[in-house]
């Protein structure tokens, strides 16, 4: 019989596992007869009782499996523990808040289970109760993104999907210490299948991401799958080199054939301004990837486990 490993990073999400463990547990007794399942919940530095929670499920249920972070590494790090640790033969990527529903589980295996796709993945197709000026930004960044980007990035998409043992297995081949996993499950390939569904309002607790984390992450996701920043960088720096001869040949020929002495010393003023912040913004586009290769060359491990299941005190 098949094994289903379901991944759930949690991040002081006490309120909401007991619900989504509830809801997991149904679909599992649903396909008892097509697989078993474990559930591996990440705690990823939480500061409330997420730990306790875990422990708690897995004394009482054997197929509850928890790994706990020494501290606070971060949801793509999570996931990547999540992957790591998991057991079965298809794998599956879940948030705790039933944002992502439980029931399509059936048919994401089924759908697999088929031999012509080796990934399930979902994808919003609207952004109820999510605030519009959030949403006229995510919007543009996928636009963005995909313009910039050899790698699609699906608008809307959700880590929630299901993938075959090989798949995860490549995944997992991918060793860089600046995640973005989104692109990553693009960039190793594989057929996948799209499963499109209303947002779904969390469960409990208050969501964790806020718009200047998101913000930080697009940059991520920027940096990790595109170098056409560094190249919008070097263009500028010729367009300006250029403006800058062609008004110096301004000032020759018109200060040798009418006399006018050069004067306007707040223009002047503004044209430093511009450039020089125009050179701010390129030192940052390329500080920006000089810190992920900073970070990726210390090879620092992307989490730290502090403990398991196996290993609870």
């Amino acid at each position: 019989m098949d094994k289903i490993s379901i991944i759930v990073p949690c991040y002081n999400e006490e309120e909401a596992m007991p619900i989504f463990y509830e809801e997991i547990t149904k679909v599992a007794d649903k396909m008892k007869k097509k697989a078993e399942f474990e559930f591996i919940f990440v705690n990823d530095g939480s500061r409330d009782n997420t730990l306790e929670v875990a422990r708690g499920l897995s004394d009482k249920d054997k197929r509850v499996r928890y790994v706990s972070f020494s501290r606070n590494f971060g949801k793509e790090a999570g996931m990547l523990a999540g992957l790591e640790a998991s057991r079965g033969d298809f794998i599956a990527i879940m948030d705790v808040d039933l944002q992502d529903p439980p029931a399509l589980v059936e048919e994401m295996y089924d759908t697999l289970k088929e031999g012509v796709y080796d990934c399930v993945a979902t994808r919003r197709v609207s952004r109820d109760g999510e605030p519009p000026v959030r949403s006229f930004f995510a919007e543009l960044y996928y636009k963005l993104i995909n313009k910039i980007s050899k790698t699609e990035i699906v608008n809307g998409a959700r880590d929630f999907r299901l993938m075959t043992r090989q798949m995860v297995d490549s995944i997992l081949e991918l060793r860089e210490y600046n995640r973005f996993s989104k692109g990553i499950f693009s960039w190793v390939g594989y057929n996948t299948k799209w499963l499109e569904y209303k947002n779904v309002e969390r469960v409990a607790g208050t969501t964790k991401w806020n718009f200047w984390k998101l913000f930080l992450y697009s940059l991520e996701s920027i940096v990790a799958f595109s170098t056409v920043p560094l190249a919008v960088a070097s263009i500028l720096g010729i367009l300006f080199c250029l403006i800058a001869f062609i008004m110096i040949l301004v000032i020759i020929i018109k200060t040798s054939t009418v006399g006018d002495p050069v004067a306007g010393w707040p223009s002047l003023v503004c044209i430093i301004l511009l450039v020089s912040g125009i050179q701010l913004f390129c030192m940052g586009i390329i500080g920006q990837y000089l810190s992920k290769t900073y970070l990726e060359v210390k090879k620092r491990p992307v989490y730290i486990i502090k403990e398991t299941e196996e290993t609870k005190r």
